[in-house]
């Protein structure tokens, strides 16, 4: 199994606030999805990152740490939340990306990752 990361990005611009029922629909579609991670196995981790304006970079600088607002580079898209997941092969990684898709309704960017759960593992 290859460890694969579907990530969500966004470009911050305003889209059609969605009715109730919509949003109701749009996440019960999101929770069978994500039910149907977890029975295949391939569920590693999700998460859903808050706006971009909300992030601070820190770096060293001159010998000091130094932290400043905003995302690390002036971008017009933005990583918005992600998937980490486990599939057979990419096919079967685009294969749980195209229903992230269908569900969110933004394009899904598919990379193989290297994970680590322990230090100097």
């Amino acid at each position: 199994m290859t460890t694969y990361m579907l990530s969500v990005h966004t470009t911050g611009e305003a889209r059609p606030v969605p009715s109730e029922a919509e949003m109701r629909a749009s996440w019960e579609r999101i929770g069978l999805l994500e039910r149907d991670l977890q029975a295949a196995g391939a569920w590693l981790l999700s998460a859903r990152l808050h706006a971009a304006d909300t992030a601070t970079v820190v770096r060293h600088a001159d010998g000091r740490v130094v932290t400043t607002d905003g995302p690390f580079v002036e971008a017009r898209e933005h990583l918005g939340g992600f998937y980490l997941i486990e599939a057979d092969d990419l096919d079967a990684a685009l294969s749980w990306a195209a229903r992230v898709s269908d569900c969110i309704g933004m394009p899904i960017e598919v990379r193989p990752a290297t994970t680590r759960t322990t230090p100097g593992a």
